[in-house]
């Protein structure tokens, strides 16, 4: 299986904006994370629209995006170092983990998303392009024996 990002599908795309007109333009400009050079462990994702936190204020954030990898490895999203040590800005989890089954999945067609905080004591502003979190792919590994009785899908009960 590839590793690899994609774009959500643009009828999932605008669920998130009033204005269709608005949606098809932010989708048309929607870029895949990058790494911003050759020694960068992490894939930036870059805010759709401009972001505002006030201290202490907690917003979701969708990128419109969705990964695709083996099933032996996973997606870890953290905030950007600079980010975080510069103006106090955490994830809500600390790190985010995408799972490969969550790619397609029927409920979002596993759209990540992620909740970000503003840990200051001053309001702070982003704009959109500008990057928060980043994604790092990483294999991991499973226990000796581990016996078998999982859902083939992750929307099965």
């Amino acid at each position: 299986m590839e590793r690899r990002f994609e774009k959500v599908t643009f009828e999932r795309f605008k669920e998130g904006f009033r204005d269709e007109r608005i949606a098809r333009e932010k989708y048309r400009e929607l870029e895949l994370p990058k790494r911003k050079t050759k020694g960068a462990a992490g894939y930036d994702f870059c805010l759709l629209e401009d972001l505002t936190l006030e201290p202490g204020e907690v917003k979701k954030v969708a990128t419109g995006i969705k990964a695709q990898m083996p099933l032996d490895e996973v997606l870890l999203l953290v905030v950007r170092s600079s980010i975080g040590f510069k103006y106090n800005i955490r994830l809500v989890n600390q790190v985010g983990v995408v799972d490969a089954d969550y790619y397609n999945n029927p409920n979002n067609e596993g759209e990540i998303f992620y909740k970000i905080q503003n840990e200051g004591t001053e309001r702070r502003g982003f704009r959109a392009g500008e990057s928060l979190v980043q994604g790092m792919f990483l294999k991991y590994l499973t226990v000796e024996g581990e016996e078998g009785g999982f859902k083939e899908r992750r929307s099965e009960k």
